[in-house]
Parts: C-alpha cells; sequence; structure tokens
C-alpha cells in the first residue's frame, strides 16, 4: 500500500488566478470562463474541464439547481465550504457543480475514493482526496473546495462537521464557509445558499481552534436551514419525514 504521503498532491499556485472572478460587462467575450475550458483541458489537479461540463449538464437533468449568497466567496483565493448532506444526494458534489457555475470558477470537492476507476473518475471531477493534506494544498493554492458534514438523522439534522478539514483551512489562513443544501428525491428541485465565513471566537493554537470553529460551522448551517425552509412537491409527500422535505 503507498504511503500517505504518496497519495497527497502537491498543489502550485494557479496561474490566471486574477480572471477567476469573472467578467464585467462588456469584456466577457474576450475574457475566458473557467467553465468553458474546451474538452481534454486537464489541469494541474486532474480535474478535465471537458468531462466536467459533460457532467454538469447531466446533472442539470435530475436536479434544478439555484445558488445564493455566493457573493460571500472570496474572487481568487481559496476557501473551504461546508455543506450538509444527507442520504438521498450527493450534497458535496452537485454544490460543487453549482456553486463552480454560479462564481464562474473550478470548484473541487473532498471526499472522492483513493484509487480505483471511481477515484479517476472523481478526480477529472475536481474530487480531492478526504486527507487533510492535500485540502489545504488545494487551500494553499488558492482553490475553492466543498466538504461535507456527516449526514444527520432528520431533515433539520446536520451530522458532524470533520474537524481535521477545518484545521487544514485554519493552518493555511483560509475562510470556512457554512453552505446549507436542500433537495427532493421526488422532483429536480435543489439550492444551495453560501452564508457569511464563519468567525473564530478566540485565537487558540491547540486543536480546540479547529474543534470550536467546526462546531459553530455546523451551527451556521443549522441557520441556513431554518431561513430557507424545505423544498416542498404540493402533494401529501411533503408531510413525510424525508430529508430536504416536509416536516421536523
Amino acid at each position: 500500500m503507498a504511503s500517505k504521503l504518496g497519495r497527497v498532491i502537491q498543489f502550485p499556485v494557479r496561474e490566471g488566478a486574477h480572471l477567476a472572478g469573472g467578467a464585467v460587462s462588456g469584456t466577457s467575450a474576450v475574457i475566458r470562463r473557467f467553465t468553458e475550458d474546451p474538452s481534454g483541458q486537464v489541469d494541474d489537479w486532474g480535474r478535465d474541464a471537458g468531462m466536467f461540463g459533460v457532467w454538469t449538464v447531466l446533472s442539470e437533468l435530475r436536479w434544478h439547481v439555484t445558488t445564493g449568497g455566493e457573493q460571500h466567496l472570496p474572487r481568487t483565493s481559496g476557501a473551504l465550504i461546508v455543506v450538509n448532506a444527507n442520504v438521498f444526494t450527493p450534497s458535496r458534489i452537485f454544490a460543487a457543480f453549482a456553486i463552480s457555475r454560479a462564481v464562474d470558477r473550478p470548484v473541487r470537492f473532498a471526499g472522492r475514493p483513493d484509487g480505483g476507476a471511481l477515484g479517476a473518475f472523481a478526480q477529472r471531477l475536481g474530487g480531492l482526496l478526504d486527507d487533510p493534506d492535500e485540502v489545504a494544498g488545494a487551500l494553499r493554492a488558492g482553490e475553492l473546495v466543498v466538504s461535507a458534514a456527516k449526514p444527520g438523522r432528520g431533515p433539520r439534522a446536520v451530522g458532524q462537521v470533520d474537524h481535521a478539514l477545518v484545521g487544514a483551512a485554519i493552518a493555511t489562513k483560509t475562510p470556512v464557509f457554512p453552505a446549507a443544501t436542500t433537495s427532493s428525491p421526488f422532483s429536480r428541485h435543489a439550492r444551495v445558499e453560501i452564508g457569511p465565513a464563519t468567525k473564530v471566537r478566540r485565537r487558540r493554537r491547540g486543536p480546540l481552534a479547529e474543534l470550536e470553529l467546526a462546531d459553530d460551522v455546523r451551527d451556521q448551517i443549522h441557520l441556513l436551514l431554518d431561513e430557507m425552509g424545505d423544498i416542498n412537491t404540493g402533494t401529501p409527500l411533503d408531510w413525510l419525514p424525508l430529508s430536504g422535505m416536509g416536516g421536523n
């Protein structure tokens, strides 16, 4: 088995980051959009722009995702975005796709398998290992990375946030943003709502810093979910206690 260090990608500083915020009015025709890179264009992190575009279109056949709060995210620098998860939807993947379209920047997601065909496929879509070293490398290089909390029990429950990945953001002095996702297994409607960056309550040098920040991010996701409300189908199915639907 390969050593852990052998699996971690070393992230160079991404060139052309000043274009990542998108084009201003009147200049969009001359400024390249990152989300419109040609097929076969593979970046230093293994993301295939053509494959990403194809699977983005395919994902839209299943989910119509609206995005809010993207103005909170940095235009060119890195950030860790933590979303809630449920058992019905790959939240971190559709959130990465939706945010990438909204901000016109490549968005990675943490949690791809380590090795095998599935791992290679996820890497082509922008997947990273669920590894603090790899995530720290991406954040240090100015990348946007989506991580998911563990699935909770019930439509309003948010599981534990991985404090080790939050620690990677703290170590790289990268902001951490809470984001709430809602979806329905019976309709195409889904939403990603990004909140302001979660502030560190007090300066600490030990492991309590990442634990406290992880708990605060989890609380902020709860608040965002409460503000968003549920996605409704307009049928009696809305009363079922399913994740992303109905009552509590």
